[in-house]
């Protein structure tokens, strides 16, 4: 009598749990196909007291092995004429809810990619993609439990992105901003 070789149902379930996440992140690479490129563009922005400030704006997005990345920056020019300027880049991985992503921002003891603790005074930070539109959230809990929250609206449009910036401040318009980010 021959033994007949069955496999356990953890390793069939291991087995179908990376086909599914291989299938996701193939479907991630599709969706952001689209976006992939470096735009750039200035813009005024609108600030909460009303003023209005220069900036200049770029925005890089890639696939990745497991998603995509998006790094941006952020020129300000200020009124003495010195400039400053703040850079980010974010990694992001399929969920399990479709066009949602996760933010992959730092990793854990065991080398995964984790999102960060907004109770720590971290941004939490996710992105969706809805037709045309790359969106990535950020939000902040401060030390009193308030909250900012940023949206980044990446909308494409003919030779580059249509982009909408807001920030909310515990329910108050912090800063605004609409330009055209044309495609390098």
């Amino acid at each position: 009598m021959r033994a007949v070789y069955q496999p356990s149902l953890w390793l069939c379930a291991r087995f179908l749990a990376a086909l599914v996440l291989l299938g996701m992140a193939v479907a991630a690479q599709a969706d952001i196909e689209r976006f992939v490129g470096s735009y750039y563009g200035s813009a005024k922005v609108s600030l909460a007291d009303g003023s209005m400030q220069k900036r200049d704006m770029s925005v890089e997005i890639s696939e990745t092995k497991a998603g995509f990345s998006v790094a941006w920056t952020s020129t300000t020019y200020r009124p003495d004429g010195s400039t400053k300027d703040k850079s980010y880049k974010i990694e992001f991985v399929p969920s399990d809810r479709g066009d949602v992503y996760a933010s992959a921002m730092k990793r854990n003891v065991f080398g995964h990619d984790v999102q960060l603790d907004p109770m720590k005074g971290e941004p939490y930070v996710w992105s969706r993609i809805d037709e045309d539109t790359l969106s990535v959230y950020s939000l902040f809990v401060a030390e009193d439990g308030g909250y900012e929250i940023q949206q980044f609206n990446r909308t494409l449009a003919v030779g580059g992105l249509d982009l909408d910036y807001k920030s909310v401040r515990n329910g108050e318009i912090q800063r605004t901003v609409s330009t055209f980010l044309e495609k390098q």
